[in-house]
């Protein structure tokens, strides 16, 4: 795969460390996560990655360029902040603005526009926006210099369920359209549904860098119930497949150490007598895995 982005070793100290010796991997065309709580150094990387926050120490690479220079900021969309745009003016009128400062002509303005719902309202002020709509004029100005790849700095923040919703479905629509995506988020679901791979970050360090559902050797849980929870119970432990079997909700729960299909489980309960009115296999979520992670580290 083509590598847009490598980190080696990045390190930022102000009073205290800020970001630890990280080091990850971005592979094109693919939407990464940077996942961490408030304070775990996600704003400081990309601060540091887009040059505007000066590395202790440590190394990147943009397109197996060393830095961050001024060619490299051409391939690049970045929303850091919140959107600041003139609250007088019009959509059109501002991106016009950021479009001359970018070098682009102005003809791109109602493609970006439309990728982010917003051509409908381009005459209005950017005062009369709502706060999910700002943010989309914010992702058309990000997209307007045609980037290679796309950084988003808790993009949802503050934003209702409908407006995340609409982020999400655009951020889906650029990452279909081959751009590769950075999102830092503290936002477990948000990642879940929209990143392909996830780096999560704790106090600054890093504690995983992949696939999402890769985060853990975990090969999930069965959900199941029988006549006698008892005798299911026996005859789950004789198969010794199961890490973990408990009982939850008035269902049993075994978590799978050797992986196991439900179609096999099943004809083995079936052998020993044992028929099911509840069958399912789950994975457990993100939101479970990371909090595993965030204890085991």
């Amino acid at each position: 795969m083509n590598t847009v982005l490598s980190v080696r070793q990045l390190t930022k100290k102000f009073k205290k460390i800020a970001v630890n010796n990280i080091s990850f991997d971005v592979e094109k065309g693919n939407v990464y996560g940077l996942l961490g709580p408030n304070g775990s150094g996600k704003s400081t990387t990309l601060g540091m990655l887009l040059s505007t926050i000066q590395p202790t120490s440590g190394e990147w690479y943009w397109f197996n360029q060393k830095g961050t220079n001024t060619n490299t900021l051409k391939k690049i969309g970045a929303i850091i902040e919140q959107p600041n745009f003139y609250p007088y003016l019009s959509a059109e009128k501002n991106l016009k603005i950021v479009a001359e400062i970018k070098g682009v002509p102005y003809n791109k303005i109602d493609n970006v526009l439309i990728t982010v719902g917003l051509l409908e309202r381009k005459n209005d002020a950017f005062s009369t926006y709502s706060l999910g709509m700002k943010q989309r004029l914010a992702i058309a100005s990000a997209l307007l210099n045609d980037p290679e790849v796309l950084i988003l700095d808790e993009p949802t923040n503050g934003l209702d369920p409908e407006g995340i919703i609409k982020i999400r479905e655009i951020i889906n629509y650029i990452a279909s359209q081959g751009i590769t995506i950075l999102i830092a988020s503290h936002l477990l679901d948000e990642i879940e549904k929209i990143c392909s791979h996830v780096i999560i970050l704790k106090q600054g360090n890093s504690i995983y860098c992949g696939p999402v559902d890769q985060i853990t050797n975990n090969n999930g849980y069965f959900e199941l119930k029988a006549d006698t929870d008892e005798e299911l119970i026996t005859a789950l432990k004789d198969f010794g497949l199961f890490a973990k079997i408990s009982i939850e909700n008035n269902l049993v729960i075994a978590q799978i150490e050797k992986d196991i299909s439900a179609l096999e489980l099943n004809q083995k309960l079936v052998s020993k007598n044992i028929y099911l009115s509840h069958l399912v296999k789950k994975k457990q979520s993100l939101e479970t895995q990371f909090l595993e992670l965030i204890k085991k580290n």
